[in-house]
């Protein structure tokens, strides 16, 4: 049975959708855009600091459900611009360890609220 994960550690939606949902055995986060709890918007930063909040949200919500980023099994990365890639994947690197997630990282025609990147995650459930 599908239920809703919910954290006042990470933004909240900003539409109608979940921060994440779970069936118990995955918990799949929505995308996560550079936004803090708050609801601020750090589309003004760098991509390097969009990325770290981005990883950070995801974070939150895996922790609300007692998991890590160590649990994440796929990532995938949605770019405004594929050419901001070595910048993100030099934050993103610091986020895993030596045997990282499966990923999918791709320019995208445009990222919601106009951010540099969006972020989701599927992670096993404990």
């Amino acid at each position: 049975m599908q239920r809703t994960v919910s954290t006042d550690d990470a933004p909240a939606a900003v539409g109608a959708y979940s921060q994440a949902t779970t069936n118990g055995d995955l918990v799949f986060t929505a995308g996560q855009l550079p936004m803090t709890p708050d609801g601020e918007l750090l589309d003004d930063r760098s991509v390097a600091e969009q990325t770290d909040r981005c990883l950070e949200n995801v974070a939150a919500i895996l922790e609300s459900e007692g998991l890590s980023l160590s649990d994440v099994l796929k990532v995938s990365v949605f770019l405004d611009d594929v050419d901001d890639f070595e910048e993100m994947n030099d934050v993103y690197s610091d986020y895993f360890g030596e045997e990282p997630p499966a990923r999918s990282a791709l320019e995208v025609g445009k990222v919601p609220k106009g951010a540099a990147l969006e972020i989701e995650a599927i992670a096993a459930a404990k």
